[in-house]
């Protein structure tokens, strides 16, 4: 496979297509961090209203990554991705036209929701490619289109220069660097590429039918235990959600008449998203089905490569998020300067996921893949809060950050394909609603970790306006935070995840392998 990678015909056409497709959605995605302070200034945000803009950057992925897994196994990945490219402008025309922090709050929940093509390309993928070949493709899909933070930060800057230099979409407020602009290019640019995937692509090879699930209103599962168990994991989505509209309630964008109302519509989704999963496995609660046992599979599965997502992919961004003010502060450098630093987090991921998805798929052993990579993720975070003020000083302390930085990413980025070389493999027919509820987690995660990055000044006696010493601490503390996380979940995938049956066939369950020639 590596050495047809590079060919523009058949299944590495349709792989090509699809990861270009992934990385204009993580653009749109991360088009606010290289521009936050920018916007933060010409806006007059405080600190805690521009980080409550990036965490509701991913708030909405979490539902919309749920919703569609159910979307795409019953209508396909050609029709859901073109759509989710297309809606991507209107979100963006909306935050590069708002005029105040409410308004930007209502635009980037609404980007949120573009967070969650990933998940559509996860089932295309495994459509065109075999189970022996799913690490490197899966990888190469999501490392080259994760890319797309890291184009943001290296580019977004520079043409939101460029457009104010040469007076396009002049700014009433004179604004240095023409935000609104590159945000908005962005936007409009995605929703071209969106028609031609959509006359570019098919959901299958020619002659392979699309295995669809009875039921999409909910996941199966095969067992009553399962049952349970999907419904336990389902009460964090709610959780953080709640923890959302309180941040928003805390900075002022919900009321007290609004905010339990917000509570109520994330109490009404929980009770949606229940009762279809009850819809989905009624026969199964009432004794009326029972599934053989070829045909069975473990949810524990699922669990796992949820908390697997939840620090890897969650980590990852969080500290996208954070990285170039990180480098701004910690370095005294300019924004550009900053942004092109913290660009090599995400850019390790052009070689890291796929190189993930390859030691997956050549190692023969799929969970200790995930468990190695999972531990090292943590030490790598344990390391990065080591970088302090102060500790790393001159060009070679810069390069010496970096280099963890780099470090450290390559084990999070390698995580993240291992983790969905292992998802297509555990029921085929539920690929797409089972990378959802995944993917959903990565967004759990990201949430979590960035309401943990935003309170920990204030927890650690900074205030309002925390002093550099207080500011410095907490980047430590929250370093920290992700490194302990991660050695946890290495520990379950070590003694708890399970090696898929069929993890190097040449075909999924019930297909032949000619289907993939």
């Amino acid at each position: 496979m590596l050495s047809d990678v590079w060919s523009l015909n058949g299944r590495y056409r349709t792989l090509h297509l699809t990861w270009f497709a992934f990385f204009l959605t993580f653009v749109v995605w991360f088009n606010l961090a290289p521009l936050a302070t920018t916007v933060k200034a010409d806006l007059g945000l405080s600190v805690a209203q521009i980080r409550t803009v990036a965490i509701c950057n991913v708030a909405l992925t979490i539902p919309a990554r749920v919703l569609i897994g159910m979307l795409l196994d019953k209508f396909g990945p050609r029709k859901t991705y073109s759509t989710i490219l297309i809606f991507s402008v209107v979100p963006c025309l909306l935050f590069a036209s708002a005029q105040d922090f409410n308004q930007l709050v209502i635009a980037r929940l609404l980007l949120s929701i573009v967070g969650a093509g990933f998940v559509i390309g996860i089932r295309m993928v495994s459509e065109w490619f075999p189970p022996k070949e799913i690490g490197l493709a899966e990888g190469i899909y999501g490392g080259w289109g994760n890319f797309g933070s890291a184009f943001s930060a290296l580019s977004l800057v520079a043409v939101a220069g460029f457009l104010s230099f040469s007076g396009g979409f002049e700014l009433p407020t004179g604004a240095v660097l023409n935000w609104r602009g590159a945000i908005a290019l962005t936007g409009i640019i995605s929703f071209v590429y969106g028609i031609i995937y959509f006359f570019s692509v098919t959901d299958t090879p020619p002659g392979k039918p699309y295995q669809r699930p009875a039921k999409t209103a909910g996941l199966e599962v095969t067992s009553i235990r399962d049952f349970w168990g999907l419904i336990g994991m389902n009460i964090p989505f709610a959780a953080i959600l709640s923890v959302l509209c309180w941040r928003l309630q805390k900075v002022g964008f919900l009321t007290s008449s609004t905010y339990p109302i917000a509570l109520i519509a994330v109490l009404a989704w929980f009770i949606f998203q229940t009762w279809g999963i009850i819809r989905t496995n009624i026969e199964l609660l009432n004794g009326t089905k029972i599934y053989p046992k070829e045909d069975r599979y473990e949810f524990k599965q699922v669990a796992i490569l949820e908390l697997t997502y939840i620090v890897n992919f969650g980590s990852e961004l969080a500290v996208v998020s954070m990285l170039p003010s990180f480098f701004e502060f910690t370095f005294d450098l300019p924004k550009a300067v900053a942004g092109i630093l913290a660009s090599c987090y995400a850019f390790v991921n052009l070689i890291a996921r796929p190189a993930g998805g390859l030691i997956s798929d050549r190692t023969g052993n799929r969970k200790n893949t995930m468990g190695f990579l999972t531990m090292g993720l943590g030490f790598g975070y344990l390391l990065m809060s080591l970088i302090k003020p102060g500790t790393f000083t001159g060009s070679a302390g810069i390069l010496m950050a970096v280099f963890l930085t780099m470090l450290c990413s390559f084990f999070v980025q390698s995580g993240e394909g291992s983790t969905f070389a292992l998802v297509p493999l555990v029921k085929k027919r539920v690929t797409g609603q089972i990378a959802g509820l995944v993917g959903a987690y990565g967004n759990v995660g990201a949430v979590t970790y960035l309401n943990i990055y935003s309170l920990l000044p204030l927890w650690m006696g900074g205030g309002k306006d925390p002093s550099p010493e207080i500011i410095a601490a907490s980047n430590s503390a929250f370093f920290q935070v992700l490194g302990i996380a991660g050695l946890i979940v290495g520990f379950f995938c070590y003694f708890f995840l399970k090696e898929p049956q069929g993890s190097f066939a040449d075909a999924y369950e019930g297909e032949k392998a000619e289907n993939y020639v």
